[in-house]
Order: structure tokens, then C-alpha cells, then sequence
């Protein structure tokens, strides 16, 4: 397809985020891509600032997209706004830029496309990210690798729970560096068939993924990883510390959201440890006492 198209971006307070994207219904959007707080943003996307939302909308023609503004700017007056022409592309594969290769600890993770350039040192994983979230270069997926290729680099053979696992990557990874039992689950099927996909890629059999909720899961683990929300990972606390062996890291999470997950697992039983961070994102540590 050929031709433009016009984005109008859209900054403005979060608690007027959903206002705005009524009014944009309203008058004729094509598209409209939400940014805010309570999800994790793409890698190489523009992330809101604290306490606001960031709304992109996208119009067929230049007529529509202004009259848009001007009923945002006179509706939400401290909205900072910005119209821009776009040359139209093929979607289905303009997403590709930004998903890019990483190296963390001993691991080299990355998507298909990039693998040639992968270092002949380094432990391989390719990921095919499609729909699901994990390829390795978003910051919460790396704080992971790294916690991971620590604890396996001084527990050889440990048994890994990977909660949420959707690409598979912090299974696959595990399983990679030397793990014994792994096992990863996920809620979304969409994401429980590309990780084992993923995991026939990668040469790692034996790996148990599936749909499974936590209660169905059986044993405990040395290490337990969830990368997943913050208001899901308070929700599940009960059920993944049951699962917890030894080790646990916690991510997915805010810096502004560390204090109120750390307390939900500190109050059943577990001890906090230093953890890391990437820009705005925290791993949280634990360990049975």
C-alpha cells in the first residue's frame, strides 16, 4: 500500500486518558494505540511520563486528524499535542525494527533475523517475538537473564519455575545455562504455543509449558521467576511463594510500584534482597528465611 496517513500524538494527564479516547472514537479514528503506566511499553517506544498516558491516533487524511486537535486541545487544555504526516508501510513487518539482539551474562538472545551476527562465545537463544512479550531486549526481560545466568552459574542442575513465560525466553534461557526441571506457564495460549515453538528452535526438550494456573503446578523450585505486572503480581503472591524453594525474582515492575510488591511477599515469609534497575523498571530479589 502506498500514500500517508496522519498521527496525531497525544500527551496528557492519565486520569483524562480515557475521555480522550472516547472523543477520538467519536470523530473517526483508523487506529489508536494506548501508552500508560499500568502496561509495559515496546522496545524503542516513547514511554509516558509519571501520571500521564500517551494516546497516538492515526487518520486517513489531514481534514479529520486537525479537527481532532482542535477538539482535544479545546477539551483537555494542558494535553500537549502533535500532527504528523507518515508514509504507510507494511505493518506486518515495520514491528521488526525494534525488536533487537542482547548479550547478557553468558547469554545471547535475539530474533531469528539476527542470529548470524551472534558471537560463537556465547550461549544462543532465538526468539521469535510475534505477539507475545519477551524477546530479550525489553528492560525487564534482561534484569531476568541476568538474575538467571547468576543463580544457574552457581546452582547447576537447579529446577526453575518461569511464571508468565510468554515467548518462553527465561525458560529457554534456564534450560540453556543448565537447569534440570523447568517448567513455564502462561494464562494466554497464543503465548504458550510460541514458547514451545521457541523451545524446539532452541534445541531444549524436556521443557513442561502450558496453560497450567500456579495451584496446578506441582513441587517447588529453587528458583522461581515472574515477570509479569505489578497488580498481578500482588494478586499471586500467595500462590507463587508456595512455590518458592530458594530463590525469587520478581519483575515487570515500576520503581514507583517496588515498595508495595516488595511488602505482599516480605508479609508471607520472604526475606528481600538488593535487586537492580533498568531506567524506570526494578527486579526485586528474595530468598527463604
Amino acid at each position: 500500500m502506498t500514500g500517508t496517513y496522519q498521527t496525531l500524538t497525544v500527551d496528557l494527564p492519565d486520569g483524562d486518558s480515557e475521555a480522550a479516547q472516547d472523543l477520538l472514537h467519536d470523530v473517526g479514528v483508523l487506529g489508536l494505540e494506548v501508552r500508560d503506566r499500568e502496561g509495559p511499553t515496546m522496545p524503542g517506544v516513547r514511554a509516558p511520563a509519571p501520571g500521564e498516558a500517551i494516546l497516538v491516533a492515526y487518520f486517513e487524511d489531514a481534514e479529520t486528524a486537525e479537527d481532532a486537535r482542535a477538539q482535544l486541545a479545546e477539551s483537555f487544555p494542558s494535553a500537549r499535542l502533535q500532527l504528523a504526516e507518515e508514509a504507510q508501510q507494511d505493518w506486518s513487518n515495520a514491528w521488526k525494527v525494534h525488536i533487537k539482539s542482547v548479550q547478557v551474562g553468558r547469554l545471547w538472545v535475539g530474533p531469528p533475523w539476527e542470529v548470524a551476527q551472534a558471537p560463537a562465545d556465547r550461549v544462543r537463544l532465538v526468539i521469535e517475538p510475534k505477539m507475545a512479550f519477551g524477546t530479550g531486549d525489553h528492560p525487564t526481560t534482561s534484569l531476568c537473564l541476568g538474575a538467571v545466568d547468576d543463580y544457574m552459574a552457581t546452582h547447576p542442575g537447579a529446577s526453575v519455575l518461569d511464571v508468565g513465560t510468554g515467548t518462553g525466553v527465561l525458560a529457554i534461557a534456564a534450560k540453556k545455562l543448565g537447569a534440570g526441571r523447568v517448567v513455564g506457564t502462561d494464562n494466554d495460549p497464543v503465548s504458550v504455543e510460541l514458547a514451545r515453538e521457541n523451545a524446539e528452535v532452541n534445541a531444549t526438550p524436556g521443557l513442561e509449558l502450558s496453560g497450567k494456573s500456579l495451584d496446578a503446578v506441582d513441587g517447588v523450585f529453587d528458583l522461581v521467576v515472574a515477570n509479569i505486572l505489578a497488580n498481578t503480581l500482588i494478586e499471586l503472591a500467595p500462590l507463587i511463594v508456595s512455590r518458592v524453594k530458594d530463590k525469587l525474582l520478581l519483575a515487570g515492575v515500576l520503581a514507583h510500584q517496588k515498595a508495595d510488591v516488595e511488602a505482599a511477599y516480605v508479609k508471607l515469609g520472604l526475606v528481600a534482597e538488593p535487586g537492580a534497575q533498568q531506567g524506570e523498571w526494578v527486579r526485586l530479589d528474595f530468598h527463604r528465611g
